[in-house]
């Protein structure tokens, strides 16, 4: 019998379109012959689900269920593909676990860990994991921009601590520009994160659950055009994405290694992607992703290619381990 399977797509964030780009090919690329897939777009507005027909369902938020043509239909797993909240900060996977559904990506706690960056650096420093310099700044604070520079430097980044995407982002090369840019950060959240500016090649690594390993794919090397990988060289095409990149077989192992070893400190499953620089020749982390994007052009997709993994044998494996975690 087959499964059924919803592909969460959306959320409520500034990612809802890149959401809803993953979840089609996800959609696109699911075995039919093993699931009955549907899209479920969970928007700040409507939750819903659409057919094979393109014909929309409300979905009853009591056990996430719908009804067609007088059936109703619940789900065995969602495959989890929502950027930001409330797929990615953990409210999505509380919800389903209470529900008894299971789900492709971390568990609640380990998604709201990750998704704030202040948070998920202070547990992964005392394990030895590299990182920036940073300072922390919550909306009402007093801003002591000498103080911040004092410990961070010039230049350095200003972040929103919970924003995904490179939303809420700048790159500060004056003292003059440091209040602004808090300001800008403000904007997607009441939280900031300041960091050192970290000169290097900057790297991104894959970790998924493949085949009952934690496995790490081919490393991918970012050259933005910008100054640095912020939305447009993201997904604007406004950069290089070179995949395997091109460091020594040593660094590689560095860096497949450190990203292992944070998937394997904060307890993640499903599939995550790592992004470090390698600042003065040693791997840095910046941040974990643990909903990352999954269109063709993603990275996480263009690493599981470098790997001979199609996307059907990638999105297939993710139900199965979400399955056996459920079981």
């Amino acid at each position: 019998m087959k499964k059924i399977v919803a592909v969460a797509m959306g959320g409520y964030s500034t990612e809802a379109q890149i959401s809803l780009k993953s979840g089609e090919v996800v959609y696109q690329h699911l075995p039919t012959n093993k699931y009955e897939v549907y899209r479920a777009h969970l928007l700040k507005n409507n939750w819903f689900i659409v057919d094979s027909k393109g014909n929309k369902h409300n979905i009853d938020r009591s056990d996430f269920s719908f009804n067609i043509d007088g059936e109703k239909i619940k789900f065995d797993v969602v495959f989890n593909t929502i950027h930001g909240t409330p797929g990615e900060d953990g409210l999505l996977q509380a919800y389903l676990n209470m529900l008894g559904i299971a789900q492709t990506t971390c568990n609640y706690y380990q998604a709201a860990l990750t998704f704030n960056k202040r948070d998920c650096i202070s547990v992964l420093k005392p394990h030895g994991i590299p990182t920036a310099n940073n300072y922390f700044i919550n909306k009402g604070d007093k801003i002591n921009v000498d103080e911040i520079i004092q410990k961070v430097g010039l230049p350095c980044f200003v972040k929103a601590n919970r924003a995904g995407s490179s939303f809420g982002i700048s790159k500060v090369k004056k003292k003059s520009d440091i209040i602004e840019a808090i300001e800008f950060s403000f904007q997607e959240d009441d939280e900031v994160l300041v960091e050192s500016f970290l000169d290097g090649v900057e790297v991104s690594v894959g970790v998924i659950n493949y085949k009952n390993e934690v496995l790490a794919l081919p490393v991918t090397q970012i050259i933005s055009e910008n100054e640095f990988f912020d939305y447009d060289a993201k997904y604007l095409g406004k950069s290089q994405e070179i995949t395997p990149a091109l460091i020594s077989e040593q660094q590689t192992q560095e860096v497949q290694n450190l990203a292992k070893k944070v998937f394997k400190v904060l307890k993640l499953k499903g599939f995550t992607r790592s992004e470090f620089i390698f600042h003065n020749n040693k791997a840095h982390f910046l941040e974990v992703n643990t909903c990352p994007g999954l269109t063709e052009a993603s990275l996480l997709p263009q690493q599981a290619k470098a790997a001979g993994i199609s996307l059907t044998n990638l999105f297939d494996e993710a139900i199965i381990e979400a399955l056996k975690t459920e079981d």
